[in-house]
C-alpha cells in the first residue's frame, strides 16, 4: 500500500513536470485551489494503476516486436498508457470536472495527440526515475 502511494506522489510530480515541459499537455491545475491538488492525485492514481496492471500485459504480448525494433516499441506503449489515462479520466470529467488533454485527445484524435503522447511519455519517464533514483534510500531502510 506505501509502495502504490509513493508511485501515485511520483506520478503526480511526472505529470506535473510534463504539463510544464510539453506544449498542447493540458492539465488543469492551478495553484491557488486545494480542489485542484485532489484532481491531480486522482490522475496519477489511475496513470499508476493503468501501468502497474495494463503495460505488463502489453509489454509481454509485444516482445516479439520489442526484439525486432531493439526496444523501440515501448515508446508506443508508453504512449498507449498516457492516452488509456487521458480517455479514462475524460470518461469521469463530468463528475469530477477533471481537465486532462492529449493535444486535444480526447475529444479529437490525431497525429497531435499521438506526438504529445510520445514526448511526454518520454518527460514522465525521465522525471519518475530521477525519482525513483532519489527516493532510492527508503527502500534500502524497508519503507
Amino acid at each position: 500500500m506505501l509502495d502504490l502511494l509513493f508511485k501515485v506522489a511520483v506520478n503526480a510530480v511526472a505529470l506535473l513536470a510534463a504539463a510544464n515541459v510539453v506544449p498542447e499537455f493540458n492539465l488543469a491545475f492551478r495553484n491557488d485551489q486545494p480542489g485542484d491538488w485532489a484532481k491531480i492525485v486522482i490522475i496519477a492514481l489511475v496513470f499508476a494503476l493503468v501501468n502497474s496492471y495494463l503495460k505488463p500485459i502489453l509489454n509481454f504480448l509485444a516482445m516479439p516486436i520489442g526484439f525486432l525494433t531493439m526496444g523501440l516499441i515501448a515508446f508506443a506503449i508508453n504512449a498507449a498508457m498516457l492516452l488509456g489515462t487521458a480517455w479514462l479520466v475524460s470518461q469521469t470529467s463530468a463528475q469530477l470536472n477533471i481537465g486532462f488533454t492529449l493535444g486535444g485527445y480526447p475529444p479529437h484524435w490525431g497525429y497531435e495527440a499521438i506526438g504529445v503522447a510520445v514526448v511526454g511519455s518520454i518527460v514522465i519517464s525521465v522525471v519518475a526515475t530521477l525519482l525513483d533514483l532519489l527516493l532510492l534510500p527508503r527502500k534500502v531502510i524497508g519503507l
